[in-house]
């Protein structure tokens, strides 16, 4: 295997990806403190482009804002997290502007670095219709998975600028296990949505207890009202306002996805071990520790799921839990592209070569 020649900007998308890591924890973190309206405008906070904390400045912030008292503490979580997201936009643009001096050298990515532009621009909008449409679930959920999706395809950028996988290596194709590990890729993305809509409408703790729900296997729910995606425009979201029957259902939605997500995932392990020869230009041992690292992070990511019930719903677990479903989503966006990726990003370089 030849030795791995990082691209151009690959520091910096590296950098940039573990800025995404920090954004999405802060998100976590001040959804789960309900400091998501701790500032009730957007960009700034209460008219200041920090939080007040003198008591004249929060004097002017109640007199402009007299429905939301100022919680400094909370306004701080805020903040913090818009000041990062921020810094993060910035470090993208370098990172596109890095694309576009060198997009005609062999493999260097340009279409995927306008991408998480646009993403993470579209990731701001999302961040102010948060606050000015009050918590509306459907906004709060799309823009969890914003920040999952920017923090995906970070990583999957600085993979493809970090030189590995580049060679073209002929083995036999592996159908099984390629279908298994999409379709892994795809009901994680199902399974974080889910997430994302639990937490959004304030539902994780509707079935207290393990490993019945509020006593019973099947207790009432209302899915109709719990994945009513025309919920109104105009209350405040803040605490929820879904009747207990629908957060059930919600909830219940998704402690079973959790369980197929796990099922499917340790599938995919047996299957792997099969392999003893290269998917792709991937090592059978490649594949194997591929499989191993996914399945850890499943089972991490259930333990972490059982602990915020059984605790009901500490801080630190909670947050741990939205970070885990973020690692569970790289550990796959890796696994398909050193089985997939990898290997078509070889041929368009050596397209590319042949052509200059």
């Amino acid at each position: 295997m030849k030795k791995a020649i990082r691209k151009k900007g690959f520091y910096l998308a590296l950098v940039a990806t573990l800025l995404a890591s920090l954004v999405v924890g802060l998100g976590a973190y001040t959804r789960l403190v309900h400091a998501g309206l701790g500032c009730p405008d957007w960009p700034g906070c209460y008219g200041f482009l920090t939080v007040p904390d003198t008591q004249q400045e929060i004097a002017v912030a109640e007199m402009l804002f007299p429905d939301a008292p100022v919680e400094v503490n909370k306004g701080w979580a805020e903040m913090s997290h818009r000041y990062i997201a921020g810094a993060l936009m910035i470090l993208v643009l370098g990172i596109v502007i890095q694309a576009i001096r060198h997009r005609r050298e062999p493999g260097q990515p340009f279409k995927l670095p306008i991408l998480i532009l646009l993403l993470i621009t579209l990731q701001a909008a999302f961040g102010m219709w948060t606050v000015t449409l009050k918590l509306w679930p459907q906004v709060v959920t799309a823009h969890l998975l914003g920040g999952f999706a920017t923090f995906s395809l970070l990583f999957l950028l600085t993979l493809r600028l970090s030189g590995l996988h580049q060679q073209k290596v002929p083995a036999p194709p592996v159908f099984w296990l390629k279908g298994i590990v999409v379709l892994s890729l795809l009901v994680v993305i199902g399974q974080i949505s889910l997430g994302g809509w639990t937490s959004s409408n304030y539902a994780a703790l509707a079935c207290p207890d393990l490993p019945m729900c509020q006593g019973q296997w099947l207790p009432p729910m209302n899915f109709e009202e719990g994945f009513d995606v025309g919920q109104d425009i105009g209350p405040n979201y803040l605490g929820g306002q879904l009747h207990a029957e629908a957060r059930t259902a919600i909830h219940f939605a998704h402690r079973t996805g959790a369980l197929l997500t796990v099922l499917l995932l340790t599938i995919q392990v047996p299957v792997a071990f099969r392999v003893s020869v290269g998917v792709g230009g991937v090592s059978g041992a490649m594949v194997r520790r591929l499989a191993l690292l996914v399945l850890m992070m499943v089972v991490i990511q259930a333990g972490l799921g059982l602990s915020n019930i059984i605790w009901s719903l500490p801080l630190a677990v909670a947050v741990a839990h939205n970070l885990g479903g973020a690692l569970l989503l790289l550990s796959l966006v890796a696994y398909n592209y050193f089985l997939f990726g990898g290997a078509l990003l070889s041929e368009a370089s050596e397209t590319r070569s042949a052509e200059a």
